[in-house]
């Protein structure tokens, strides 16, 4: 879930002229840049690159763990993003960037708005993607996972439906058992969905990400509602309440459906949003944050890990003619870690998050972390 990256345009007009530094690195390359996050900064080496394949090799300088965006000149819609960069660490996010306006957001501890700065990328005369042999590969590459984004979203928006009408009911046991299963279908395309800036907030926040005037909306108001008993002193929603929340829901599900109708994808839309996915699962899913109430993250880790595995047999053509090695490395891990969420099935689900112990909780994050490694090779490799 991207916690909170919208932010009035107004805020983000102010925090042009001093919130990324120009503090230009010599890289020897205008489309290699460096930047500096701290708690406090978020230092770009160059406010404007040429188009073309972008590489931002993100440090960590700061004492919380940080995330890095490049937004569309709306400064809503999210055109590639990197997660869970912790505190000395570095990575590398790279991307295919026409010329056009940009914002760059750097995200200490992960809240708040996101510390901003204008970036352009100019027209540098080249053509802009794939040649060849590598282009249809990379179109066959949209074309699935283009079809199977519309699925998901197709089977969100009937569970949904069928979840508002069930809340609004008060049929909460029926509710409960559909919960889970619905949000799979968010879940396996998260990325995508957060890609619209205006609607992840509206529909995926969690309570603790809120800051004050946060309105809290969406699936995880509903959660605690059916879920209280976490909730010291909750006061349950009233009836009109929970209309009122479930249809917001719905009616946002179907803007999300409208959206991802006639979507393309890039290579590197694809590749990023495969490492997005196992971000998801590291800062949220692994540790038990996303479903405080319910408990059902195990369902949510399956489906992020489903998404990033389908992003990934997309590109594996182009991936085995640039690098096979990596490809066998990134389906090992992908096989080592289902083998772990195996062990914890129960039923035609998984065991809720408060039965594991903290050694499969540790077992599940190493493994996390084994596949994210390659995985985050995988964009580099595909655009070289």
């Amino acid at each position: 879930m991207n916690r909170r990256l919208v932010i009035p345009a107004l805020v983000a007009g102010l925090l042009l002229t001093s919130a990324c530094t120009d503090n230009t690195a010599a890289t020897g390359d205008a489309r290699t840049l460096t930047v500096n996050a701290s708690d406090t900064e978020c230092n770009v080496s160059a406010a404007e690159a040429p188009s073309g394949t972008l590489t931002f090799k993100v440090t960590n300088d700061g004492s919380k763990i940080n995330e890095f965006y490049l937004l569309a000149d709306d400064g809503l819609r999210i055109v590639a993003e990197i997660e869970n960069i912790g505190p000395g660490l570095s990575r590398d996010l790279v991307l295919t960037a026409p010329a056009g306006n940009y914002f760059t957001a750097c995200k200490p501890g992960m809240v708040g708005d996101g510390i901003r700065g204008g970036f352009t990328v100019t027209d540098s005369g080249e053509d802009v993607g794939p040649k060849g042999e590598d282009a249809e590969l990379v179109a066959e590459a949209d074309a699935q996972y283009a079809s199977y984004v519309r699925d998901q979203v197709d089977q969100l928006l009937v569970k949904t439906q069928t979840f508002a009408d069930l809340v609004k009911a008060r049929d909460d046991d029926a509710a409960r058992a559909l919960y889970a299963d619905a949000r799979v279908h968010w879940e396996r395309v998260e990325t995508v969905a957060e890609s619209f800036g205006d609607l992840d907030p509206q529909m995926d926040a969690r309570e603790a990400d809120l800051e004050a005037g946060d309105e809290f909306t969406g699936w995880h108001r509903l959660e605690k509602d059916l879920w209280p008993a976490r909730a010291e002193g909750y006061t349950p929603m009233t009836d009109e309440e929970r209309a009122a929340v479930a249809d917001r829901l719905v009616a946002d599900t179907n803007t999300l459906y409208d959206r991802t109708r006639d979507m393309t994808f890039t290579a590197s839309d694809i590749a990023n949003g495969a490492k997005g996915l196992l971000d998801e699962v590291a800062t949220g899913k692994v540790t038990g944050e996303e479903e405080y109430w319910s408990r059902t993250d195990l369902w949510d880790f399956q489906a992020n890990v489903d998404g990033a595995k389908v992003a990934w047999e997309g590109l594996r053509p182009l991936l085995q003619r640039k690098d096979e090695a990596l490809d066998s490395q990134i389906g090992q891990a992908f096989a080592d870690l289902q083998t772990l969420l195996d062990k914890h099935r129960s039923g035609d689900g998984f065991v809720t998050y408060d039965q594991l112990s903290a050694s499969d909780v540790k077992e599940l994050a190493d493994s996390v972390n084994t596949l994210s490694e390659p995985l985050s090779k995988m964009a580099g490799v595909i655009l070289s």
